[in-house]
């Protein structure tokens, strides 16, 4: 994780379906950047990815989101880049990609400094 930077992993199972919610903060000496890994590897296909830059201390515009495996392969395929800065933000299945028991890590870049925001992934 960058100094200056936090992230709360809140990983679930429902079902066959994962939810793992990201809910990070970057602080002014991080450099609008950073990155959290979870504690659990993951099987399956991403089927969502929900955006959510907080309301009182948003994110810059057109901050960038990805989700790598332990191959260094953003699994958003892309599908995090240029969230709102204001809107909670969707990504549906069909543009999203997989993973095979991997480690799961968050970055989060060009987010500016003193803003937060969720980021929710859904793994079936």
């Amino acid at each position: 994780m960058a100094i200056g930077s936090s992230c709360t992993i809140t990983e679930e199972t429902h079902g066959s379906m994962k939810k793992i919610k990201f809910a990070w903060a970057v602080l002014s000496s991080s450099s609008g950047g950073m990155a959290a890994t979870t504690s659990y590897a993951y099987n399956g296909e991403v089927h969502r990815l929900v955006t959510i830059p907080n309301g009182s201390s948003a994110p810059s515009a057109n901050y960038d989101i990805t989700v790598s495996d332990q191959d260094s392969t953003d699994v958003l395929m892309a599908g995090g880049a240029n969230r709102h800065s204001a809107n909670t933000e969707q990504v549906n299945a069909a543009s999203l990609g997989v993973v095979a028991n991997d480690k799961l890590t968050i970055n989060v870049t060009n987010a500016g400094s003193s803003c937060a925001g969720e980021a929710i992934l859904y793994i079936r």
